[in-house]
């Protein structure tokens, strides 16, 4: 049985409107069109965002009192871009982190996860420090990026260093300039987790939880696997949700999960042609709707979801408390939403809109 109540349940007590119109960051068509947008918020309050444009890393910043400029930051050779593929921000208290996947030849030969630091908010950046240590292990070019209360990086990479596409994590405790030797999270009793899929990854002091997409006996199921010792092992991994979805196919869709204040995870991610809603408990899901390429951050107030009805489609946001989900935006695609709690709690969206004028990076305050 598929609960809807639940929804209240994993969510919180009250429902809050949006906080101001969309505003466009940037536009472009062809070579120059920007996309996968991703973001982060500081702990004071700004909002830092990057996408890719081509191989160039683009950045800017969101705050109270104005906008910047997006600004190219750096450049990663044959960059992975689409498909979720792209740039990954997180910012440490001190300084802003990015993260891409490129190679020298790229196409899925080559690639690396390159790591680059600002210490100066964006003006300049240092890099490349490489986060895998096998050569051209991450050509997938598919992976995630969080950071802890106390400032520690963790990144995760579908990984190809062996047969089979493996699960892999490596952390930094110095902004992203050097990376720890690299960590199996997990391994297919199969050979294999889906090949195509993005992770993604919560951090919360010494404990990581990394959410997946298996591929096991014909299905193509959400996993989630958590450390409690700061990376040094990894528990069982625990499906989630109550049907397996048989797919012999990959559906490039590997959703998302976000923690709350009380330590409480929420995952969202698709499953046939609906977007379902989770915790950690492997028998307990909703049905938020029908869409794909969900994604989900959290606040001061609960869970934040946004879906599209199709991979290029109407844009939905489901707040907390509220089991009707807003439309917010057609013609969109790839849409993430990031959250803050106190001391200043809101809530930003971010998608790619296409129109006859190219792509646009668009992003909406909701809270």
């Amino acid at each position: 049985m598929i609960h809807r109540f639940f929804l209240v349940y994993v969510l919180a007590l009250s429902s809050t409107s949006f906080g101001a119109d969309p505003f466009t960051i940037m536009q472009g068509r062809d070579a120059l069109a920007p996309k996968q947008p991703q973001a982060c918020i500081a702990s004071n309050g700004s909002v830092h965002v990057a996408f890719g444009v081509g191989d160039q890393v683009y950045h800017c910043s969101i705050g109270d009192e104005g906008n910047s400029d997006p600004q190219a930051a750096f450049k990663i050779p044959n960059m992975s871009l689409g498909m979720r593929r792209g740039p990954r921000i997180a910012h440490t208290g001190s300084a802003i982190t990015v993260t891409a996947i490129g190679g020298a030849i790229g196409k899925g030969r080559d690639g690396d996860v390159l790591a680059y630091r600002s210490l100066d908010n964006g003006k300049s950046w240092l890099g490349p420090a490489k986060v895998n240590d096998v050569e051209a292990s991450a050509r997938e070019g598919l992976h995630a990026m969080a950071v802890s209360e106390t400032g520690t990086l963790w990144c995760v990479w579908l990984d190809l260093r062996e047969k089979g596409t493996q699960l892999f994590a490596s952390k930094s405790t110095d902004h992203g300039a050097t990376w720890s030797k690299n960590r199996l999270v997990y391994r297919s009793p199969d050979g294999s987790i889906c090949e195509c899929c993005h992770p993604s990854i919560v951090v919360s002091n010494k404990s990581l939880h990394v959410l997946f997409r298996n591929s096991l006996k014909g299905n193509r199921d959400m996993y989630l696997v958590s450390s409690h010792d700061d990376g040094e092992s990894f528990g069982d991994a625990v499906r989630l949700g109550q049907i397996p979805w048989q797919l012999n196919a990959c559906p490039m869709d590997g959703g998302m999960l976000a923690m709350d204040q009380n330590q409480l995870l929420s995952t969202v991610w698709r499953r046939d042609r609906n977007v379902i809603g989770s915790t950690a408990k492997p028998n307990l899901e909703v049905l938020l709707g029908p869409g794909e390429q969900p994604w989900i951050t959290s606040s001061d107030d609960g869970f934040y979801s946004v879906w599209t009805s199709k991979r290029e489609g109407d844009l939905f946001l489901l707040k907390p408390a509220s089991q009707d989900p807003d439309r917010i935006s057609g013609s969109a695609s790839f849409a993430v939403v990031v959250g803050a709690s106190s001391p200043i709690p809101k809530v930003y969206a971010f998608w790619e809109k296409r129109s006859d004028q190219g792509i646009a990076i668009v992003g909406q305050r909701i809270k």
